[in-house]
């Protein structure tokens, strides 16, 4: 049987604080041969302890083609949730309850209680999006959206780089 969660929880996991290692760019830059492309994965620890996982995969033939993927990982056991994926341009999409489709978009799966509960995929809902458009710009999107807090030193750089805009 698949694990569920309801909205509620899946947004308490979103907006749960995640702290990124000093090295995380380095470590996610260091994708590995996977099927048809690369892929990099990187655990996270949550600031309740929950446990989380981002996996970056893109396509060797084509740059457009990547997902950048949020999981939570379940305690004391093997499962995992998708609550985010970031996706490039690929095929179709249909998002069965909205009866609405889209075609080679940049698109933003998120997990939702109604798709668990038609027994699909709980990231099956995805919405268009021109928010990025590489697999870098996408990571930068999930880090924004899903409260990850940057080490201190990429966040002090950010803050000199404001200060300096003219």
């Amino acid at each position: 049987m698949a694990i569920r969660l309801t909205d509620s929880e899946i947004q308490k996991l979103i907006v749960e604080e995640k702290i990124l290692p000093d090295d995380y760019k380095a470590r996610l830059k260091n994708m590995r041969p996977a099927r048809s492309g690369k892929e990099s994965k990187l655990d996270i620890k949550g600031k309740s302890g929950s446990d989380f996982k981002i996996i970056m995969r893109q396509s060797d033939k084509n740059l457009l083609s990547f997902t950048v993927i949020l999981l939570y990982e379940f305690p004391d056991s093997t499962a995992v949730f998708r609550l985010r994926r970031y996706n490039g341009k690929h095929s179709m999409h249909t998002n069965q309850l909205e009866n609405t489709q889209f075609l080679n978009d940049f698109h933003i799966h998120q997990a939702t209680e109604r798709y668990q509960e038609l027994g699909a995929k709980e990231d099956t809902f995805a919405e268009k999006t021109d928010r990025y458009n590489t697999v870098w710009t996408a990571l930068n999107c999930l880090i924004k959206d899903c409260n990850f807090v940057l080490p201190e030193l990429e966040k002090r750089q950010t803050a000199l780089d404001f200060n300096h805009e003219t």
